[in-house]
């Protein structure tokens, strides 16, 4: 039998809020499996879906450039939020967005790539930058959207600087109509983006695993109102077509019209086009998601550095 640490049920509370005997019961029930204890809480009520990466943090900046028909979102880590408010700091990583439009787009591309103002690559001019910053930090992801005719509109919510902030988005639309118009529903759609958080373009491009996980949790939750099973899975079927239709992105609701969905309002926009809009590809990044960030006593590390 696996041991329930006391571990494993603080780290469990961190993520669903549940109670502490709550997220014992779930471990004991789920053989010590924390993704499948989550599962198991949400099923009984007891936690939702969106406490799972309730906390996740990191410090740095989100980056976007773009040129017309491509542009690429990277995300560059930092220890402090006092050096993301470096202008040094904000300097590389507005440069190494720059340089990451001129190669595959991919983390090892990207640093392999050469920075112009340094003469090196872009993963030794981070660590040329440590040493004169004195943080540590690092190029965490990277990704790069093109189309052959349309745009690439990008996104940057509450910006810090030209280019740089906490959430960046890009969305990539094929069209062979007006660009400047194009450009307008294309910054619209990454707002939206943006907000939503959408986990793929359409319905049938969800993640297979993912469907199936929730699909799972509507039958436990759907078997506790002890209706009979065709009834549960009439319940379940409707329940998973309300979720494709909120976590894709052409079904959404348009955050701009709530009237319309994303797919419909593109539909509109290609009156103003003048030709067919097809969304080829979309990247959304939050700063510091899925990092899960050292707590530290604050107080205590002050009192030890007075000390010497």
């Amino acid at each position: 039998m696996t041991e329930i640490t006391a571990a494993m049920v603080k780290e469990l509370r961190e993520k669903t809020g549940a109670g502490m005997m709550d997220c014992k019961k779930a471990l004991a029930e789920t053989a010590g499996d924390m993704e499948a204890a989550i599962d198991w809480l949400r099923a009984k009520g007891i936690a939702k879906a969106d406490k799972k990466s309730g906390r996740t943090a990191a410090e740095g900046l989100i980056g976007v450039a773009g040129a017309g028909t491509k542009a690429v979102v990277v995300e560059v880590n930092s220890e402090t939020d006092f050096v993301a408010r470096n202008d040094a700091f904000q300097d590389l990583v507005r440069g190494i967005g720059q340089v990451a439009l001129s190669t595959s787009g991919s983390v090892e591309a990207v640093a392999a790539a050469t920075y112009p103002a340094s003469g090196k690559s872009v993963a030794d001019t981070i660590k040329d930058a440590i040493a004169t910053i004195g943080e540590n930090m690092n190029l965490r992801r990277s990704v790069l959207l093109s189309v052959e005719d349309g745009v690439v509109a990008t996104y940057i919510h509450n910006a810090v600087s030209d280019g740089l902030g906490k959430l960046g988005v890009l969305v990539a639309l094929k069209s062979t109509g007006n660009k400047e118009a194009l450009s307008a529903i294309g910054r619209q759609i990454a707002m939206h983006i943006a907000a939503t958080a959408p986990l793929a373009i359409r319905p049938e491009e969800v993640d297979a695993a993912v469907a199936e996980r929730e699909r799972n949790v509507f039958i436990e939750q759907s078997r506790a109102s002890g209706k009979p099973d065709n009834i549960i899975e009439k319940m379940v079927e409707g329940r998973m077509r309300k979720f494709f239709e909120e976590v894709a992105l052409l079904s959404q609701a348009f955050v701009i019209n709530p009237d319309l969905t994303v797919g419909a309002a593109l539909k509109e926009a290609e009156k103003t086009v003048g030709a067919p809009i097809e969304i080829t590809g979309m990247a959304r990044l939050l700063l510091g998601e899925g990092i899960e960030k050292e707590e530290t006593d604050f107080a205590a590390e002050v009192a030890a550095a007075a000390k010497g």
